[in-house]
């Protein structure tokens, strides 16, 4: 609706644009300045744009605040022409329905000389969602109209957030030889652990697993664990079967993961006929509800994308972190350069027996699992695992930006963890390469950068140049 002084009320409603002019008659360099209280259309969906005018950035600013009030939305500020007009816009996603609300404005008049220039790099302001809860009040010349929410508490509407999202489990993989003779590397991908144990599993939802096996002193270490994962981690640890996630169950999914990584380790000291001279690290990842738990013995590494920030979910358990040398050395070992013992670039694995303890005792070599445990939520984007071939050439960092960039272009988890590969040996890593790429979002949820388009440029050429570049085609087509 229009401004005028017969009918001084507007009102957004579903699409469409609504301006508020000023008023005729108003004096030469005066600015006038609407503020509004604005409630949301009962439609599900809400696109509004309203220009305003105003005196300074600062008024802008404070109307623009009161104006976009909305849940999900943002705004954005052009810089004001010469007339001091100024456009902010808002983009709203409405997923509650509030009725329709009628407001009055009132004008304030400044003079010409408060306006201030205002910079294009202004950044959004941060608004708070209205809620059918809150209260209207009017000054007693009804000219104004200020909402009021009520007090919140801002740790109960995160936590609030954090529960109400569930991860949308896809994942991709990719390994590769490397400049190495052999494939000492194995990994394990399920993303869905409730299918793959049987229907008779109770299990939370989403439920996902995941496993790198990096080997040392030749591949069949690995690959006995690879093969015997299921046995390890779901049939002998005592895994939890519940579909109720909470700290009772996490710890017992903590214990069960713990005892499969010692199982497996006694295992290939006693069933496996594999060399006491060859082991393996061993990094798991764990999705059940919201929930992610990594347990980490070596060198592997996991990290999280959270937006467009990597956080390490995991330690590298190497002789020259001070914490692992420490205990190394308070256990009877030594380090060596960069080496346990000056043979071992790793303070904890599977296997390698013939550098371990009689079983019983303390041992400077451990297959003892460090874990780490978050709960996911929307700003959390993936999880990259990747064995030591990927981390001696890029930081988590640069790993995160690669794969987020390539995500953007295509959404494809495999091509990714390919990317990342192909990345580390153009780095001229030295060691065999495994990458899982696990997305926590569903395809549909996320929108490709659209294509770069390629820019044109107009050139001129003189008459002369001209003549001179048809004589030179026209012999070239004579010959």
């Amino acid at each position: 609706m229009m401004y005028n002084d017969e009918n001084p009320k507007f009102q957004l409603t579903q699409g469409g644009v609504k301006k508020v002019n000023r008023p005729t008659g108003s004096k030469r360099g005066a600015f006038w300045s609407i503020h509004t209280a604005l409630a949301l259309s009962t439609r599900q969906t809400s696109r509004g744009y309203l220009e305003i005018f105003t005196c300074s950035a600062s008024a802008c600013v404070k109307t623009v605040s009161r104006i976009l009030r909305l849940r999900d939305g943002h705004a954005s500020i052009c810089t004001p022409d010469f007339t001091g007009k100024m456009v902010a816009e808002a983009e709203v996603v409405c997923q509650q329905r509030v009725p329709v609300l009628d407001v009055q404005y009132y004008a304030r008049e400044n003079n010409i000389e408060d306006v201030v220039a205002i910079s294009t790099s202004l950044s959004s302001p941060s608004f708070d969602p209205i809620c059918a809860s809150d209260s209207v009040s009017a000054d007693s010349s009804g000219t104004q109209v200020d909402i009021k929410s009520p007090e919140k508490n801002p740790d109960a509407t995160l936590e609030s957030a954090i529960v109400q999202f569930v991860p949308c489990i896809r994942s991709g993989s990719f390994a590769d030889i490397g400049p190495r003779r052999y494939m000492e590397d194995e990994h394990i991908r399920i993303d869905d652990l409730s299918m793959h144990l049987g229907s008779v599993s109770r299990l939370p939802n989403p439920c996902a697993f995941y496993g790198v096996f990096d080997g040392h002193g030749g591949p069949e270490a690995a690959a006995y664990v690879r093969k015997n994962v299921d046995r390890f981690f779901f049939e002998d640890a005592n895994f939890p079967r519940t579909s109720e996630v909470n700290d009772v169950f996490s710890e017992r999914v903590e214990n069960s993961v713990r005892k499969a990584f010692l199982l497996a380790d006694l295992a290939l000291a006693d069933d496996s006929g594999v060399s006491s001279s060859s082991g393996t690290t061993a990094l798991t990842a764990l999705i059940f509800g919201r929930t992610l738990m990594v347990a980490n013995a070596g060198d592997c590494r996991a990290v999280l994308c959270r937006k467009g920030q990597a956080v390490d979910m995991s330690q590298d358990h190497r002789p020259s972190y001070p914490l692992e040398r420490k205990r190394v050395e308070e256990l009877g070992g030594f380090v060596d350069g960069e080496y346990l013992n000056g043979v071992l670039s790793v303070t904890r694995a599977l296997g390698d027996w013939d550098m371990k303890f009689p079983r019983g005792s303390a041992s400077p070599l451990i297959a003892e699992p460090e874990f780490r445990q978050v709960a996911l939520t929307e700003e959390d984007e993936f999880l990259i695992i990747g064995c030591d071939g990927i981390w001696d050439v890029m930081s988590s960092q640069e790993a995160v930006s690669l794969v987020r960039r390539g995500l953007r272009r295509h959404d494809d988890p495999e091509q990714s963890a390919r990317d990342l590969v192909m990345e580390a040996l153009r780095l001229n890593t030295f060691d065999n390469l495994t990458v899982i790429v696990i997305c926590f979002s569903s395809p549909d949820q996320f929108e490709p950068t659209p294509p770069r388009q390629r820019r044109f440029r107009c050139c001129n050429i003189s008459m002369e140049a001209l003549c001179s570049l048809r004589s030179l085609l026209d012999n070239n087509g004579n010959r």
